[in-house]
């Protein structure tokens, strides 16, 4: 016969809040016996009662944080029996009750996954009160470790997945060096809106450009990953200049999710001789150019963007006319995104800009930084000016030609 009850057990004032339970056991002297227990130990409890699996299952519900579990059901193998209640407990805790002449049976159970046992005969209302509290807590905390594991797996997992993302330089010239900075503007994030790629071709020419997709979430990041892999591919596929552009273009406007989003982009190549280059900007900001002469001086610059074009994404059929760079022996190219650019300085609105970070390169370069310190020095200089971190997508690219330059 199938046996179901409900009773709650009010506590005193002040008592912690009422806990809800499930016993399990057939033998209704034993059930009364636990119902009494409970009723004076100052738990504040609501219990339910079912004398079997199939009832349990029916009286299991979201608000069950314990289940009591009496190991001594005939109908039952035991350890069985505790398997399939483990397995429908979800996140209610699972105490065992076990008689004298079963202790063993205890350790066997929380081996196999309860957070306690207790025995019958040992056991007074306190104790039983004491267990079950514990057991809430252990599962509790048991499920939270759960989460944080899964959630350093995921994490773990999405780190890799976004670095994997981030371009490997193709550059087989030993005189170049390659350095890089990049930071998403969103928290936690590994990968923004902002893109950059280096890529040096058959016969020697070296091609290198960053890009900002307009906006600061995972679609704007996918959307720039999806830009840069298909910049690598025309390149390598020995396309340049306004074609390559004009084909990003025709990308960005089947990939991008609303038709308010754009893109600017600074696109460079630079001739097999290492001395001359071409530029291309679309909506971007002019890159900076160091360069040195023959007696060791050295003149930091910003390249000239009289010549340049829209944003891809905002106009149909848009031209992007060329800008011829001499170079010269020593040199080093610095392309970077708004978001190294655009911080305050001091009160107000003012904020860098593209004169500003000259500026602060001369003074970087006078101070001696090249490579990949000189990056770091002009982003602590930009965080101090604008009082605190930058909020902004930031990337920066350098590639440099001699060891006397970064």
């Amino acid at each position: 016969m199938s046996t179901i009850s409900q009773r709650a057990y009010p506590a005193h004032a002040g008592a912690e809040e009422r806990v809800d339970l499930l016993l399990i056991g057939h033998d209704a002297a034993d059930v009364f016996l636990v119902e009494q227990m409970l009723a004076g130990s100052g738990l504040d409890a609501r219990i339910s009662v079912a004398d079997g699996l199939d009832t349990a299952r029916e009286k299991l519900t979201r608000r069950t944080q314990c289940i009591i579990f009496d190991l001594s059901a005939p109908d039952l193998e035991r350890i069985e029996g505790l398997r399939q209640v483990l397995q429908l407990s979800g996140q209610a805790a699972v105490v065992v009750l076990t008689g004298i002449d079963d202790v063993h049976l205890g350790t066997r159970a929380v081996a196999a996954g309860a957070e306690d046992y207790l025995v019958k005969q040992q056991v007074d209302g306190p104790l039983l009160a004491r267990a079950i509290r514990y057991s809430i807590e252990r599962k509790r905390s048991e499920e939270t470790e759960r989460r944080l594991v899964e959630a350093r797996m995921m994490g773990r997992e999405n780190a890799r997945l976004e670095r994997g993302l981030l371009p490997v330089p193709l550059i087989d010239d030993p005189s170049l060096r390659h350095d890089t900075r990049y930071r998403p503007g969103r928290r936690r994030a590994l990968l923004g809106g902002d893109f950059y790629d280096t890529v040096q071709t058959e016969g020697g020419a070296v091609h290198l450009m960053i890009g900002d997709v307009c906006g600061h979430g995972p679609d704007e990041a996918a959307l720039g990953v999806q830009l840069r892999m298909a910049w690598r591919t025309l390149v390598l596929a020995g396309h340049g200049g306004e074609q390559l552009l004009g084909t990003l273009d025709t990308v960005l406007g089947h990939e991008r999710r609303s038709e308010e989003i754009f893109t600017t982009l600074c696109m460079i190549t630079i001739a097999p001789s290492g001395r001359t280059a071409r530029m291309h900007l679309a909506g971007h900001p002019a890159p900076l150019l160091f360069r040195g002469d023959g007696e060791g001086g050295r003149e930091v610059m910003a390249l000239p963007e009289y010549a340049h074009g829209p944003a891809l994404g905002l106009v149909p059929g848009a031209e992007w006319p060329t800008t011829e760079i001499d170079l010269g022996e020593s040199w080093a190219l610095m392309l970077y995104t708004d978001g190294l650019i655009e911080g305050r300085i001091g009160e107000g609105s003012a904020r860098l800009g593209t004169d500003g970070l000259v500026r602060l390169a001369r003074k970087a370069r006078e101070r001696g930084a090249s490579g990949r310190a000189l990056i770091d020095a002009l982003v602590t200089d930009v965080e101090e000016l604008n009082g605190g971190a930058l909020t902004d997508d930031l990337a920066v690219l350098l590639l440099s030609r001699s060891h006397h330059l970064a």
